[in-house]
């Protein structure tokens, strides 16, 4: 039987010393005959940033309403702290109605408001009451309860508070007046979001809370997230906003939970290394059975050796087996390779789009577009919600004409869209193995089962017919489905809704092998970084063109080209069109002679031939074309130790700054080698100078 019960700490939240605010013992919890996990024991801290990870069907989300409180435990207990406060956010399911979306936000102070007005009712009795009698103290004591809970949270600035959080999560100021009715379940998770955010619970839940965002929203989330004061987990599919916003990861695999300190990339590692680890223990306990198997087979017979046999069938019992994980099967699927297209895919020139308002006013969404996608080209369509990305998508499709303007194919382009709510184009008759067979009858039924598995859809699933699927279910079939036989230009919006991490990789290195050209809309910034090759904006109702990854647009859109203009106006060694130094240079070098012992034998970033000072009476005297050639060359040095320094300087300075891995990695290195030359070339100036002294003291 399970239990749930509270306790009340030695702690309470909010003081220095980390508590325990909710606790998972020898937890275990079925779905039907399924077991999805057993013995779990989680202890949840108040400085609790976690991320729940694990494949479809582990029970992530399971886990997670049970520590809501919304799901009980088949066995094991479930405890919290008196007074901790718990917000949860599911996938999906939520509607609200009956007030404006700035109204319903609001609400969630509703008891502060209480307390303000009861605060002023205290205000009017303590003006009436005798100072001296129980009634006047009793008043004072609560309304200094109430100022002190008001004050901490803010009461203040509570609508600053709301219109901060919409405005974050992508409302304008004319959504805060419509009715939340009005608005499609992704806008009404939203604002079950915002509401949540604002509540501020001791533990928050998230389960997908980048489902329904933007990036721009999303992008926000993540900063609200890393500066929130509470404690919360949360289940996401996107990599990249694991990796910034947790610094724990909870796997729940294989019936259980294990635990990682450190972002998504960290756990990555430290799974690896802790398999490699169980793997190497495994065999060296494999090992030991077998050896001891094979004494007591052996001398089991015989009565001298008796009391070792008995001995080793004791340590043989007592030996607690090493458990193998199983493999998680790793599918690499690879686009059947389409017919080539021309070098221009498309060319769209002068578009306009508009659509008709109510009240017979055009509603303007692009205006004056005109670009060109060529051969190879995978593109990230970014924009704000409504910004008119969809549009953009469609028209591009085919299935949308322009206002006006021209949008032309090139040379034999064959296009293929897959759209939001691609599921309701598949035939709800056809059963999923044979639907996906004829797509491409090339392809071996080995190879679309493992896809088909990829996508979440394992055993007898690959039997159903489509009809029977969620909408969700489609979509992932639907995704599957174009791998099989893709055009060879491909047109994706939101292709990753509904994917798993591990369906997510498969999508992504199947699109990053393949030899046509692809345009997508997308939320997950890790996919966008790993895939695009060039980034449009869809804004102000035009679109704006960036080269490189969603990293390198933010670099632009945030000044970076502005930055780098300026740098390179103030230093000399700054290159204008990149923003990196300029190659060293050596800076008046003189032709070299034979060696000498001041020579060095070397490039200045190579090693320097050790000179070993000689007494001065046994110094000898260089001729004055050599003396020359050691002045010229204290005087080279001379003028290029400061040169570096700059460079050294403009160097670290560019560190602070924002750049791209890659960037980063290439300045790091070209800064440790300008640091080797300053220090190879102030140890031969320092050697020469001393020679030059020398020499000038004997003259």
């Amino acid at each position: 039987m399970h239990s749930t019960s509270r306790w009340t700490p030695a702690t309470t939240l909010g003081n220095a010393k980390i508590g325990v605010m909710l606790q998972l013992s020898s937890a275990g919890k079925r779905f039907g005959p399924k077991l999805l996990f057993d013995e779990v024991n989680w202890l949840i801290t108040p400085n609790e940033r976690t991320g729940l990870v694990g494949g479809n069907g582990t029970g992530k989300s399971t886990l997670l309403k049970i520590l809501a409180g919304m799901d009980t435990l088949d066995y094991g207990t479930r405890t919290h702290i008196k007074g901790m406060t718990i917000g949860y956010l599911p996938q999906d399911g939520l509607a609200l109605s009956g007030r404006t979306v700035f109204e319903e936000c609001l609400s969630v102070f509703d008891a502060l408001r209480d307390m303000e007005n009861e605060a002023e009712q205290l205000t009017h009795v303590l003006s009436d009451a005798d100072p001296k009698s129980k009634e006047y103290a009793a008043a004072a004591d609560r309304y200094s309860e109430i100022a002190d809970h008001l004050h901490v949270h803010d009461i203040y600035t509570l609508d600053a508070q709301v219109g901060a959080v919409l405005g974050g999560l992508g409302f304008t100021r004319e959504d805060w007046e419509r009715r939340t009715e009005e608005f499609s379940g992704g806008w009404q998770m939203r604002i079950s979001l915002a509401k949540l955010l604002l509540q501020k619970p001791s533990l928050l839940l998230l389960d997908e809370p980048t489902n329904h965002l933007d990036l721009e929203s999303r992008n926000w989330l993540e900063d609200y997230l890393h500066n929130y004061e509470n404690a919360f987990i949360l289940i996401s599919h996107d990599r990249y906003f694991l990796d910034v916003t947790v610094n724990k990861i909870v796997e729940v695999w294989n019936k259980r939970m294990q635990v990682y300190h450190g972002n998504y990339e960290k756990y990555l590692v430290l799974k690896d290394e802790r398999r490699t680890q169980i793997m190497s223990a495994y065999k060296n306990q494999r090992d030991r059975i077998e050896a001891l198997e094979a004494f007591i087979n052996r001398f089991r017979a015989q009565a001298t050796k008796a009391k070792q046999v008995q001995s080793r069938i004791k340590e043989l019992e007592k030996i607690e087996r090493i458990e193998v994980p199983e493999e998680e099967a790793t599918i690499h699927f690879k686009f059947p390779q389409p017919p080539a297209s021309g070098r221009t895919v498309i060319e769209v020139s002068h578009l306009h789009k508009q659509y008709p308002m109510p009240d017979g006013s055009p509603k303007h969404i692009l205006t004056d577009v005109s670009f060109t996608i060529e051969r190879g080209d995978r593109i990230a369509l970014v924009g704000a919600n409504g910004a008119g990305k969809s549009t953009m998508i469609r028209m591009l499709s085919g299935l949308e004409g322009p206002t006006s303007g021209t949008i032309k194919l090139g040379h034999n382009v064959l296009a293929d869209y897959f759209a939001q709510d691609q599921y309701k184009v598949l035939d709800g008759n056809a059963e999923m193995l044979d639907d996906i067979t004829g797509s491409n009858p090339k392809v071996d039924v080995v190879t679309l089962r493992s896809l088909l598995g990829c996508f979440m859809f394992t055993g007898d699933d690959v039997f159903k017919k489509l009809g029977v699927l969620s909408g969700g279910e489609r979509n992932r079939y639907a995704m599957a489905k174009m791998l099989v036989s893709p055009a060879n230009f491909i047109l994706l919006d939101e292709p990753t809704n509904h994917l798993d991490l591990r369906a997510k990789d498969v999508l992504l290195e199947a699109i990053r092998d393949f030899s046509g050209t692809v345009l997508f809309v997308s939320h997950d910034r890790y996919f966008i970084d790993r895939l695009a090759t060039r980034v449009f904006e869809v804004e102000d109702r035009r679109v704006h063109i960036y080269p490189g990854n969603y990293e390198d647009y933010l670099f632009r859109k945030q000044g970076g080209l502005a930055k780098i203009a300026e740098a390179a106006a103030h230093n000399p060694h700054v290159d204008a069109a990149t923003g990196m130094l300029k190659p060293v240079k050596q800076v008046g070098t003189a032709p070299q002679a034979p060696a000498e012992p001041w020579e060095s034998t070397h490039e200045i970033t190579g090693s320097l031939t050790p000179v070993v000072p000689t007494p001065k009476s046994t110094i000898k005297r260089l001729n004055p074309i050599k003396l020359k050639q050691l002045e010229d060359r204290v005087a080279a040095i001379e003028a290029e130790l400061p040169v570096l320094e700059d460079r050294i300087q403009t160097a670290e300075q560019q560190q602070a700054g924002f750049s791209t891995a890659e960037a980063a990695r290439a300045l790091a290195a070209e800064l440790d080698t300008l640091r080797q030359q300053h220090t190879a070339l102030t140890a031969e100036w320092e050697d020469l100078a001393t020679q030059l002294e020398e020499q000038q003291a004997t003259a």
